[in-house]
């Protein structure tokens, strides 16, 4: 029985200790699955791996383009959205009942409770288009911060005006070595050692960078234009930038706070009591709620530092050169998070496509066979070859598409718009229509179709905003060098 679940759930580690004492089945869930266990504080890491991320290094450029006014604003409102849609989504992992039903993977098997038929498709198109393009993000952004490390350095030696420039490239092969021995972590169930380093690295790099446009603001050393309404039409960009900067911004803002796409596969290592949905809803409040906290702060207080002349990633844009120390310990900090986020985006899909496969393939060796190996200080590891194979040409993939479209904020931005409506509010929103059975064109309905289709329209606005910078960036790039100061 042992041998026929471990064939059956190939992506999930086994760890037959746990059997030898007493009976089996207290170690087992109620779905037959390795007994989860996983908190809220333990979401709530994963949550905050996710969301705090490279988005907070852009919002003071985001910040610049929409201005003191629409720029909290469309902050507070984002984090609004994302909470309410998430508390939505906690509810469907289990059907029909959030808290008896039964249990769903995936945010695919959620979908196709609820909804089933051709959404169950585009849903996963979105969600693992998102994940591909989140984890190249991730790649470009990790190997900005390590050339920003190489860079700091060279400005303290020889002076602000040397160029310094550095290809991304040999970074982005060091990121993707990394990544290909992280990604024989078997699951999301044996990542939340990962998840809390890299939370912990978030808080530290959004912290340094607060506490230097704190200190930038503070000096007045040099006049810095803000406004009202942002970057000015005449005098820092042309009335189409402005329009395309806008539309970009919101985008940014979207991405920061995108992580609806591992909902599910968070909620699923949560143990059963309390309720899943329950502790998944305390999760997704603390996560929110403490990056809003911080995305406000970091866009607010890099707008008053660096006004509209904000860069678009403050600490490896070289808003900062010294002290150079902290610069470089904060860029470190980015890189060793996004380390840890990759595993957190990357893990669904790694666990997608090695389910499909083992139900498709049930009797090929290659691809359901564990072979178990001992590990000095890390007990037995069970090495399955057709994972290996797999995760480590998907981090190939993912690093060579990054040296092919090194543009951060554009990235931010189409990631973001791309996913933001479709994962965040179109299915959490009809998925709670369909479980809550709430009446056609009653004023609950009314409202949250309106909310859907307002969300729609910013997510192609977003989109188009995106579209045209990577346009413009395509124009201007110049292979082999840095591209850090976008």
């Amino acid at each position: 029985m042992a041998r026929e679940m471990q064939k059956n759930t190939m992506f999930i580690e086994q760890n037959t200790g746990d059997y030898e004492n007493g009976d089996p089945q207290k170690n087992l869930d109620d779905d037959g699955r390795e007994k989860r266990t996983g908190t809220w504080v333990t979401a709530s890491a994963h949550i905050i791996t996710a969301v705090i991320g490279s988005g907070v290094l852009s919002l003071a450029w985001a910040i610049a383009q929409l201005g003191w006014v629409v720029g909290p604003a469309v902050l507070i409102a984002f984090s609004f959205i994302t909470y309410f849609t998430s508390t939505l989504l906690a509810d469907c992992y289990r059907a029909p009942d959030p808290v008896h039903g039964k249990r769903n993977y995936t945010y695919m098997d959620v979908v196709r409770a609820y909804l089933g038929g051709r959404k169950v498709q585009l849903c996963g198109l979105a969600q693992y288009a998102n994940l591909l393009g989140v984890t190249i993000g991730y790649t470009i952004t990790a190997s900005i911060s390590m050339v920003a490390v190489k860079r700091s350095n060279c400005f303290h030696k020889h002076g602000h005006h040397v160029k310094c420039q550095t290809s991304n490239n040999p970074f982005m092969i060091i990121f993707a070595c990394i990544q290909i021995v992280l990604s024989q972590i078997p699951n999301f169930h044996k990542l939340s050692w990962l998840s809390i380093l890299a939370a912990v690295m978030s808080f530290t790099y959004a912290s340094i960078g607060l506490g230097l446009s704190i200190a930038k603001a503070a000096s007045g050393g040099e006049h810095v234009r803000t406004s009202l309404t942002g970057v000015q039409v005449g005098v820092d960009v042309s009335g189409s930038e402005k329009v395309w900067r806008t539309f970009q911004a919101i985008g940014d803002i979207a991405f920061a706070y995108a992580y609806s796409t591992v909902l599910i596969e968070i909620q699923d290592t949560i143990k059963a009591s309390p309720p899943e949905n329950k502790s998944m809803k305390r999760a997704s409040g603390v996560g929110v709620t403490t990056t809003t906290l911080f995305y406000v702060l970091c866009g607010i207080v890099g707008y008053a530092a660096f006004g509209n002349d904000a860069p678009g990633n403050f600490l490896t844009g070289f808003g900062f050169y010294e002290p150079f120390w902290l610069i470089d310990f904060a860029n470190v900090c980015i890189a060793v998070h996004l380390i840890g986020a990759y595993q957190v985006f990357a893990q669904p899909l790694f666990g997608f496509v090695e389910s499909l496969c083992a139900i498709h393939y049930p009797d090929n060796k290659f691809i359901t066979r564990e072979h178990a190996m001992d590990v000095p200080f890390c007990g037995v590891y069970y090495l399955n070859f057709f994972r290996l194979v797999w995760r480590t040409a998907y981090v190939i993939v993912t690093a060579v598409l990054a040296m092919i479209f090194p543009f951060f904020n554009d990235f931010l931005g189409l990631i973001g718009a791309g996913s933001f409506w479709p994962l965040t509010v179109y299915f959490p929103i009809e998925m709670h229509i369909a479980q809550a059975k709430i009446p056609k064109y009653s004023f609950r309905w009314v409202c949250l179709k309106i909310l859907s289709w307002v969300c729609l329209i910013i997510s192609l606005i977003a989109a188009a905003g995106s579209v045209e910078g990577l346009i413009q960036s395509l124009k201007t790039y110049k292979p082999f060098q840095t591209r850090n100061e976008e």
